[in-house]
C-alpha cells in the first residue's frame, strides 16, 4: 500500500484511529517461489457436510433451498484445520491446506498492485457485502470471478489463512515465501464479509481473530498442492 492508497482508505473509514492501518505497512515486494493451486470458491456448506458430517452456523442456512452452495460458516480456524486433515486422508494425489497470508493477497490482488482490485463503482458486481447481501450469506460464486478466475476473494464471508497476525508482520517479512510469527494470539481472516461495510471490502484489509472463535461471517477457502 503506498501513500496514495492509505490516504484513500483512510478517507473510506468512518472514524480513523491513530494508525489506524499501521498492520498494512510498509508496502513491500514479496516473491512465492512455488505453485500452488487455490480453490475458486469457499468450502459450501455441501463440501462440509460430506467431509465432516455435522452442521455449524445457523440452522436456518442450513433449512435454505440454496444449503448446498452457501459458504460454511461459524467455523474456528481449528475447525477449519479438522477439515483440512479429514480431506487430506482421502487424496494421495494432492495435499490440501489453509493459505499463507501471502498466498490468499496474492490471488485476491489478481495482478493489481492498486488500493482495491476493482473500481468501487462496480464493487457490487464483484462482492457480497452490506450494501447488497441483505445481511445475509449467499450462494458461492455468484458475483463476478477477478482476472484469476476466482470468487468471492472479496465479501460473502471471511477467510481463514494459515498464518499468526502480528501488528508488524510487514516490517518483518523476508522477500521469499514470507509468513506470519511463529506463534501468537490471534490468526488472520481476510477478504471482508456480507455484513461489512465498503471499506473493509479491499485485498490489503487485514482482520484477525483467536484460532477458537466462530462467527457466523467467518469460513475458509482452501490452498491445494501435488504431493
Amino acid at each position: 500500500m503506498g501513500l496514495d492508497d492509505l490516504t484513500s482508505a483512510l478517507m473510506e473509514v468512518p472514524e480513523p484511529k491513530e494508525n489506524e492501518l499501521k498492520d498494512e505497512l510498509p508496502q513491500h515486494d514479496v516473491t512465492i517461489s512455488h505453485d500452488f493451486y487455490m480453490a475458486q470458491t469457499e468450502v459450501t456448506q455441501q463440501q462440509w457436510f460430506s467431509i465432516m458430517e455435522n452442521r455449524p452456523g445457523p440452522k436456518a442456512f442450513w433449512k435454505q433451498a440454496n444449503w448446498q452452495t452457501l459458504p460454511v460458516v461459524s467455523v474456528s480456524w481449528f475447525m477449519a484445520e479438522r477439515f483440512v486433515e479429514e480431506i487430506n486422508k482421502l487424496d494421495k494425489q494432492y495435499h490440501y491446506r489453509l493459505p499463507t497470508e501471502v498466498e490468499w493477497e496474492y490471488v485476491a490482488r489478481a495482478g493489481s498492485d492498486g488500493f482495491r482490485s476493482v473500481d468501487i463503482d462496480v464493487l457490487e458486481d464483484a462482492a457480497w457485502f452490506i450494501n447488497n447481501s441483505g445481511d445475509v450469506p449467499h450462494s458461492v460464486a455468484t458475483r463476478k470471478a477477478n482476472a484469476y478466475g476466482v470468487y468471492d476473494m472479496l465479501g460473502n464471508v471471511w477467510e481463514w489463512v494459515d498464518d499468526w497476525y502480528a501488528s508488524d508482520a510487514y516490517s518483518k517479512h523476508i522477500s521469499n515465501d514470507p509468513k506470519g510469527p511463529e506463534n501468537g494470539i490471534s490468526k488472520v481472516r481476510r477478504g471482508g464479509s456480507y455484513h461489512c461495510p465498503v471499506h473493509l471490502m479491499r485485498p490489503g484489509y487485514r482482520g484477525a481473530n483467536k484460532p477458537n472463535t466462530a462467527y457466523e461471517v467467518t469460513g475458509f477457502r482452501l490452498v491445494v498442492m501435488k504431493k
